[in-house]
């Protein structure tokens, strides 16, 4: 098997973010509780340019596991070091890319009701990875990275309505970087 520089690239830096995520693979978090902590199921649309713009809709819904004990997190510094795992999926109504994505995400309290929410991982998608001449983004390679921002309200304990911004791009380990960018709304139920 012959590899090209592309997927020698993208090999690399999987590779590096494994490697550098093996402190929170500690004996501890090994046998952390992998239960579903939250699940989030909303609509997203398209946020980029024309030529680049993904017409339809897409419903996605993402869940969230805490195997390293956020929730029991003491201080600021704590929670950093114990981000929640999520998986999630997106599909696109009209046909264009869809993904399914997981990573590592963050939560900042601003207040008992709000809070803010960033992540950081990978992303799969079946869209267009060539240069040609149909509308669309052209995305390069097939994993890509994938962060995001959210701004949430909880309603109750249990129900929260989260706004949401996510991009995935190849970091131009893949040419053309056009990248998939979204924005829409979610309701969360924690259990």
């Amino acid at each position: 098997m012959v590899m090209n520089l592309r997927d020698t690239a993208i090999c690399h830096t999987l590779a590096l973010v494994a490697f550098a995520a093996c402190p929170l693979l500690e004996q501890g978090a090994v046998a952390a509780d992998w239960s579903i902590k939250e699940i989030r199921a909303g609509v997203t649309g398209s946020i980029q340019a024309r030529s680049t713009f993904e017409p339809g809709f897409f419903p996605t819904v993402a869940l969230y596991f805490d195997p390293l004990d956020r929730a029991n997190a003491a201080t600021w510094q704590d929670t950093l070091l114990r981000p929640r795992v999520h998986l999630g999926a997106s599909i696109n109504s009209a046909g264009e890319a869809s993904q399914i994505f997981g990573g590592f995400n963050w939560t900042v309290d601003l207040t008992d009701r709000f809070y803010i929410d960033l992540s950081f991982g990978g992303t799969a998608h079946n869209g267009d990875n060539k240069d040609d001449s149909s509308d669309g983004p052209k995305l390069g390679c097939t994993l890509m990275f994938r962060e995001s921002a959210a701004a949430g309200f909880r309603v109750t304990d249990k129900f929260d309505i989260v706004a949401s911004i996510d991009h995935s791009s190849n970091a131009n380990l893949c040419a053309p970087n056009d990248g998939i960018s979204h924005a829409g709304v979610a309701i969360a139920y924690k259990f």
